[in-house]
């Protein structure tokens, strides 16, 4: 069965582990942010941090949005956490940015843990 995205996602959660190997868990999410901005450039990973997600209701934009830790590659969404566990309610997030943005795949990275956690969600 192939992935979607899967080259692409293999690089991001690569750049992932490689920041949670040399911070550990602890820190608060801004700092894998950065971190992990900083490990995108050297890897030269397509990104955009913090780009506002447009929410259409009807076909037309509404004056809300999200705003998405990362978008890689133009398509993949990166929501980062540093919590001891993923929930169903950060997953209900990532569901809620694919289906404003109508992308196919987001990642939710968790660094709040002794071993790096990840969970793909696919539209």
């Amino acid at each position: 069965m192939d992935l979607v995205y899967e080259k692409e996602t293999y690089d991001i959660i690569g750049a992932a582990m490689e920041v949670h190997k040399e911070l550990g868990q602890g820190f608060l999410e801004a700092v894998y942010q950065e971190a992990l901005e900083k490990e995108f450039i050297e890897k030269k990973i397509p990104y955009k941090r913090e780009i506002p997600l447009i929410i259409y209701y009807k076909n037309k934009p509404l004056e809300k949005y999200y705003i998405a830790d990362f978008i890689c590659y133009d398509k993949i969404i990166i929501e980062l956490k540093a919590l001891t566990a993923i929930t169903s309610e950060h997953q209900a997030q990532v569901l809620n940015y694919l289906t404003a943005t109508r992308m196919k795949l987001g990642l939710i990275i968790n660094f709040g843990k002794k071993s790096i956690e990840h969970k793909r969600i696919i539209k």
